[in-house]
C-alpha cells in the first residue's frame, strides 16, 4: 500500500479554525505539490481529506473527488488517520490531506515505530510504502523544494 500524508498548504489566520482559507502562497504550494504527485501517482488513487476548508482547498488542486472524513479533522489521532486511509490493506494509493501534529505523529509511528511528534511543513508530503510487513519512506518533500 502507498500512503501519502499531505499537510494542508499555508492558510490565512483566523478565529474559526475550520474555515481558514489558503493564502495566495498556499494555493501555489498546493498546485506545485499536486503537479508533482500527479506525475508519480498511478491513474487510480483515493484522496481523503479533513473537513477543514484549507485541507479541502489543498486537495482540490489534485482532484475534485476527495472524500471528506471527520476522522481526520482537527482532533484526529494517528489511529483515526490510518483507519480512514484503510491502512495497510487499501488496494490503491491513498492521499490523506490533514493537519499537524497528527500527520507527523502518524509518520513517526509508521517509519520509526515510535510515538513521536515529527514536523511536517505546510504543503509538504510524506510518502510511505508498505510491502509485506515493512514500511519504507518513498519521499518526503516540501513544495518549495520542487
Amino acid at each position: 500500500m502507498d500512503l501519502i500524508l499531505w499537510r494542508h498548504a499555508e492558510a490565512e489566520d483566523g478565529l474559526e479554525d475550520d474555515k481558514r482559507k489558503l493564502t495566495a502562497k498556499g494555493r501555489k504550494q498546493a498546485v506545485r505539490m499536486s503537479e508533482w504527485l500527479a506525475a508519480r501517482l498511478p491513474k487510480h488513487f483515493h484522496v481523503v481529506v479533513s473537513p477543514a476548508l484549507r485541507t479541502r482547498e489543498t486537495a482540490a488542486a489534485l482532484t475534485d473527488k476527495a472524500a471528506v472524513h471527520d476522522d481526520i479533522g482537527l482532533s484526529a489521532s494517528p489511529d483515526s488517520i490510518l483507519r480512514a486511509a484503510g491502512w495497510p490493506r487499501a488496494t490503491q494509493p491513498v492521499v490523506v490531506v490533514g493537519h499537524q501534529p497528527t500527520l507527523g505523529m502518524t509518520a513517526a509511528r509508521l517509519l520509526a515505530g515510535a510515538d513521536a511528534q515529527w514536523s511536517v511543513r505546510k504543503g509538504a508530503i510524506i510518502w510511505i510504502v508498505r510491502k509485506g510487513s515493512e514500511n519504507t519512506l518513498r519521499a518526503a518533500l516540501a513544495p518549495d523544494l520542487i
